[in-house]
């Protein structure tokens, strides 16, 4: 359109550029509108502390299964290489939570750097007593001084959260891709392990564990801007008391896990297909990964459907059993997988609106601390029913505790009306009714 003296002229596009121009817009405005996590990882910061995370994230599911194949290959004792490892998760329960009360108290880098180089020198000290033939009760002290690793997933949530307070919807994002990684890192963790302990040397999966521990938390500790302000009000509140309805449904999420751990790999064993095992389990934990992926990106759904959704699905592994075909388990448990994300990242969801002011960390480690103490025992009922009655009926103990969590999604009040109090809130714009 233009303006000729007192004439105004208007040129019409023609129809062989009209079409033309028509896609280029939508194309144009398409790359105007990023993806969810483009959006999220677009946040300054946000991409170092994500790298330092995954780096410090990978050798949670590397410390278990090295610890168990050094101390059997240089021992020989399963035995003791179990009782060992119990061992470490029974301090981990009681160190963890008091880990994270300090780091919400005096800030991330301050506490968690020093927690961490307690933990690597832990890990080296069991390497060399195991190395040197040092007393059993040396490999317990050892290991057990692993308990101070700092919750790296927490602390990650705990920045996301920070920055993401008046956005409801990227903290959705956030958590779902939090959840991921998680199993991601414990997918990957242990098959790192096993062949770094196979091919090389017993010893090498608890040292390059420990030499990844000590990089990625130096590298997330580095990005301080991100880092959560340490809050100079007196905290008051517990979370122990504000998660106490929510932990007993972390807790028996543990057992479905620990239980179904243990019943696929003794199923595969009969089946002799013991040496798959690995890739078949890591089936169940690629379902997860990419349904927290996916649920990130849509709304979330409420804690009870989750839990019921998990129910159903941790059903199918019981019945592809009972058929006797193993690929039709590799599926149930790929099914069943991706109904552990959207739960885990709802459950969490609503640790973050219960949890006290400044003790995040604390509360999100509490539940995180359910789960283990559920795996432990899910894994121990497990191996108790295939011992009596076998592989196929222990099936039945994950399918049980999936149903217990939605006995108490469902008549646990205050599970299915969280607080009110969440951080996470939506502010109101000048068009948004009030």
């Amino acid at each position: 359109m233009t303006v000729t003296g007192s004439t105004l002229v208007i040129t019409a596009a023609s129809p062989a550029t009209a079409p033309a121009a028509a896609p280029a817009a939508r194309r144009r405005a398409a790359g105007r509108a990023p993806g969810p996590y483009r959006r999220l990882f677009a946040l300054p910061g946000t991409r170092g502390f994500t790298a330092g995370n995954l780096i410090a994230r990978l050798p949670m599911g590397m410390f278990g299964v090295s610890a168990v194949m050094m101390i059997a290959g240089q021992r020989g004792s399963y035995t003791l290489a179990g009782a060992v490892t119990a061992t470490g998760l029974a301090a981990t329960a009681v160190v963890a939570p008091w880990t994270a009360r300090l780091i919400d108290r005096h800030g991330q880098a301050r506490v968690a750097v020093p927690a961490t180089l307690i933990a690597v020198l832990g890990s080296l000290a069991l390497v060399a007593c195991v190395r040197s033939g040092a007393p059993a009760w040396t490999l317990f002290a050892s290991y057990a001084a692993t308990a101070t690793t700092p919750n790296i997933g927490g602390m990650s949530r705990a920045r996301w959260t920070h920055l993401l307070r008046d956005s409801p919807d990227a903290h959705h994002t956030a958590m779902s891709f939090e959840q991921a990684a998680d199993e991601l890192c414990f997918m990957l963790g242990p098959v790192l392990a096993a062949f770094l302990c196979g091919v090389l040397f017993p010893e090498a999966g608890t040292l390059a564990g420990a030499a990844l521990l000590l990089t990625g938390m130096l590298v997330f500790t580095s990005c301080r801007a991100t880092q959560p302000p340490v809050a100079a009000a007196p905290r008051r509140g517990s979370p122990l008391r504000a998660l106490g309805p929510l932990l007993p449904l972390f807790l028996v999420t543990g057992v479905v896990f620990g239980s179904m751990e243990v019943t696929s790999i003794a199923y595969l064993d009969v089946q002799g297909l013991g040496a798959a095992s690995g890739l078949v389990l890591a089936l169940q934990a690629a379902g997860s990964c990419a349904a927290g992926l996916l649920y990130g990106t849509v709304r979330a759904r409420s804690l009870k459907t989750c839990v019921c959704a998990l129910a159903v699905s941790m059903t199918l592994p019981w019945a592809a059993a009972a058929t006797g075909s193993v690929t039709a388990l590799a599926g149930a448990l790929l099914l069943a997988g991706m109904a552990t994300a959207p739960t885990m990242v709802t459950a969490m969801s609503q640790v973050h609106a219960r949890t006290p002011e400044g003790r995040l960390n604390e509360g999100m480690t509490l539940a995180v601390t359910a789960i283990f103490a559920g795996i432990a025992a899910g894994a121990a009922s497990a191996g108790w029913v295939v011992e009596g009655a076998g592989p196929t009926a222990a099936y039945a103990v994950p399918a049980t505790a999936a149903l217990i969590a939605l006995a108490i999604a469902l008549t646990g009040r205050s599970i299915r009306r969280p607080s009110d109090r969440s951080r996470v809130v939506r502010t109101t714009t000048a068009g948004d009714p009030q």
